[in-house]
C-alpha cells in the first residue's frame, strides 16, 4: 500500500473551500493515499479576507504556496469545476511538483481563456447578480438537485458569494499545455445547460488524455464519496 500511496492536492471548486471535501479524507486515508485540501482567499474559513481585488490568479497563488510551505512533490493534482482553472495555471508553474493532473467534472482552459469565456451562458447572469449585490461577488448556484436534505442544510449554511474577477480573470500559460498524465472525470447526471460536456469531448477526443464517466451529479465528493474514490484510486493504480 505504501508505496502507491499518493499526495492528491485539491483545487475547490467556486463557492466552496478545502470544508467540502470532508467526506473524502477518511476514504483515501482508508486507500493509503493523503487529501491535502486548502481554502482560497476569501472563501470558507477565509471568508473574512473577502475583496474586490480577489482573482483567479490570487486563487492560483494560494495554492503555489501551499506547494512551497508544506514542501510538496509528486502531487496528484485534482481541479472540481472552477478549480479547472485554479490546477492548470499550477501545472503551468509548478510542473516540476506535479505528476498527475485529474479534472472532476471541471474547466478546462487553454491559454487565455477565462471562465466566462468557457461559460458565455452564465456571464450576463452573474455579473446581474454581483452588480446587485455587493457589486463584486457572485451568490452560489444552488447545489445538485439529488443532494440530500441534511448535506444540503449542510453546504447551505457554508457557501460563501464568489469574486466576479475570479471568472473574468484569462489564464496566463508560460509554458503552454500541461506536459504531464492527464485525465477527466464526467458526471454523468447531467444538469439543464450542462457546461462540462464540452470538455468531456474534448479530453474524450484529444490525445494525451484519459476518460472517465462517473454516475453522479456534480458534487460526487457530497454525494458519491465511494464512488469517486473508486475512479480515483483507478486513476493513480
Amino acid at each position: 500500500m505504501a508505496a502507491r500511496a499518493k499526495t492528491f492536492l485539491l483545487c475547490h471548486g467556486a463557492w466552496s473551500g478545502g470544508w467540502a471535501w470532508k467526506k473524502m479524507h477518511p476514504l483515501m486515508a482508508q486507500a493509503g493515499h493523503h487529501l491535502v485540501a486548502p481554502t482560497y482567499t476569501g472563501l470558507g474559513e477565509r471568508a473574512h479576507l473577502a475583496n474586490a481585488a480577489i482573482d483567479l490568479e490570487t486563487h492560483i497563488q494560494d495554492i503555489l504556496n501551499v506547494i512551497a510551505f508544506e514542501d510538496l512533490r509528486d502531487i496528484v493534482l485534482l481541479g472540481h469545476s472552477y478549480g479547472g482553472m485554479v490546477a492548470t495555471g499550477i501545472a503551468d508553474r509548478a510542473r516540476e511538483r506535479v505528476t498527475q493532473l485529474i479534472y472532476l467534472d471541471a474547466f478546462v482552459p487553454r491559454d487565455g481563456q477565462s471562465l466566462f469565456d468557457l461559460n458565455e451562458a452564465g456571464r450576463v447572469p452573474m455579473r446581474k447578480a454581483a452588480a446587485s449585490g455587493d457589486g463584486y461577488r457572485i451568490p452560489p448556484n444552488p447545489p445538485p438537485p439529488d443532494t440530500p436534505q441534511a448535506d444540503l442544510d449542510w453546504l447551505n449554511a457554508r457557501r460563501i458569494n464568489m469574486p466576479l474577477k475570479c471568472f473574468e480573470t484569462k489564464l496566463r500559460l508560460d509554458r503552454g499545455e500541461p506536459a504531464m498524465p492527464r485525465s477527466y472525470i464526467y458526471c454523468t447526471r447531467i444538469p439543464p445547460g450542462d457546461v462540462f460536456g464540452q470538455f468531456a469531448k474534448r479530453t474524450k477526443n484529444e490525445d494525451g488524455w484519459r476518460y472517465f464517466e462517473l454516475d453522479a451529479s456534480h458534487a460526487p465528493n457530497v454525494t458519491a464519496p465511494e464512488a469517486l474514490m473508486g475512479v480515483l484510486n483507478e486513476i493513480v493504480a
